[in-house]
């Protein structure tokens, strides 16, 4: 076990398929920080009943790193549906006004007014590949969006012989209903020919850099570039905002090893927030049990398809592949049953005051929204919101009002709005 994934780290500038296996293939399927935190102890205690896992003979290799107390959020909230017409939406960003950028799979970004009125598709945006959990994907504004109104965004470009996940960036006119001055910022490689696993969110750090997470394409053939360093397949990508590589990524300098990579051998990760010490952390979709929550770190390897808590869909154990093993980081925390993770935002809003500093994770197998207490980077608490709903989540993120937005995974998705109720 790597201690390095078990200490708070300093702010220092670095910095969501495993729903089931049809499920996958048919759609994908705070604190303060100079205050030391007290760890809640976990005796006496009942983690959240989720059946039994998919990997029994899988055992932690710390105590707390699965199925952690089951907590319950104290305040009472209210959710407000502002929109029933959205097509399979895949990512939601607040506005500065309070307005909402979403992208819609099928190649769409739009927005919708903080009154739930829907606008009509931003013009500019390039073709997608929205072939299996292709398409338009996520969307984030620029470190500098309130005064050179850019906006960046992922999506599946199609390409000769194939697709891969690419990112641009482009200035929303003034009456935002383009997008003007495109620039295709990063393209991964290599192209392939298929339709699973293109990762795709979007994290800006506190150095200004942009975080981008990809996935390892899923097919057995392509599943071991995971580990290798001249491909883009399952590794976190860190770039300038113009896409210049920055030149303390750590295999900026070494031969064979592609010099975007920040961080190696992950599986598809579709959610990626920072916290308020500058932390990176990332839920990443494992296969048949053992989906992960991660604290990257520059330059480390998190193991996939090495290592792993899952097993293939058919029941089988991935091949060669064990739990732990030195050199490679340990998971933080991991789920088995799998909730399927999309979407993750800290919280550090006053609408919640008791979810300061918690993270949340949009859930599409949990069907729900998925709240983690994390203290001294263990996972202390968890909590399952919005179960009654039966909704799949795909994205969530926090407003400046301190509500938290959410979109549903559906080809008619659904924009929410949590907040305390009155």
């Amino acid at each position: 076990m790597k201690l390095s994934r078990l200490i708070l780290m300093s702010a220092i500038g670095i910095a969501t398929m495993g729903a089931s296996c049809s499920e996958e293939r048919a759609t994908e399927q705070e604190k303060d920080p100079q205050e030391p935190v007290a760890t809640t102890p976990q005796e006496d205690c009942q983690p959240i009943d989720r059946g039994a896992p998919n990997s029994p003979e899988q055992k932690p290799t710390f105590e707390g790193q699965t199925r952690a107390c089951e907590i319950k959020s104290e305040t009472a909230i209210d959710v407000q549906v502002l929109t029933k017409n959205l097509k399979k939406p895949w990512a939601v960003e607040p506005l500065p006004d309070g307005n909402l950028l979403v992208t819609e799979k099928g190649g769409q970004m739009r927005i919708v007014s903080a009154t739930g009125q829907i606008g009509n598709p931003i013009t500019g945006i390039p073709k997608v590949d929205a072939r299996g959990q292709g398409g338009l994907l996520d969307v984030a504004l620029g470190p500098k969006f309130g005064s050179d109104r850019m906006i960046y965004w992922s999506y599946t470009e199609p390409r000769q012989g194939g697709n891969a996940t690419s990112v641009a960036r482009g200035v929303l006119s003034e009456d935002r209903s383009r997008v003007e001055n495109v620039q295709v910022i990063f393209q991964a490689q290599p192209t392939y020919d298929g339709t699973m696993h293109y990762g795709s969110r979007l994290a800006f750090g506190p150095d200004g850099m942009l975080y981008i997470t990809l996935g390892e394409r899923s097919d057995i053939e392509i599943r071991p570039q995971a580990q290798q360093m001249n491909s883009h397949m399952g590794k976190i990508i860190r770039i300038a905002p113009d896409g210049k590589v920055p030149n303390d990524n750590p295999f900026v300098k070494k031969e064979n090893n592609l010099p975007e990579i920040w961080s190696v051998g992950h599986r598809n990760v579709q959610a990626a927030a920072f916290n308020s010490q500058g932390q990176l952390w990332i839920v990443e979709m494992g296969p048949q049990g053992g989906d992960e929550l991660n604290l990257v770190e520059k330059g480390k390897n998190y193991g996939w398809p090495a290592v792993t808590f899952g097993e293939e869909y058919s029941g089988e154990p991935v091949p060669n592949a064990v739990t732990t093993k030195e050199g490679f980081v340990d998971p933080v925390y991991y789920w088995d049953p799998v909730i399927a993770p999309s979407g993750a935002q800290f919280y550090t809003g006053s609408a919640f005051p008791e979810w300061k500093g918690n993270l949340f994770v949009g859930g599409l197998r949990a069907q729900g929204l998925v709240r983690l207490r994390i203290e001294n980077n263990r996972v202390t608490g968890e909590e399952h919101l919005l179960r009654d709903r039966d909704q799949r989540i795909r994205d969530v993120r926090q407003g400046a009002d301190g509500a938290l937005y959410l979109v549903t995974d559906q080809e008619n998705g659904e924009l929410w709005k949590i907040m305390p109720k009155q």
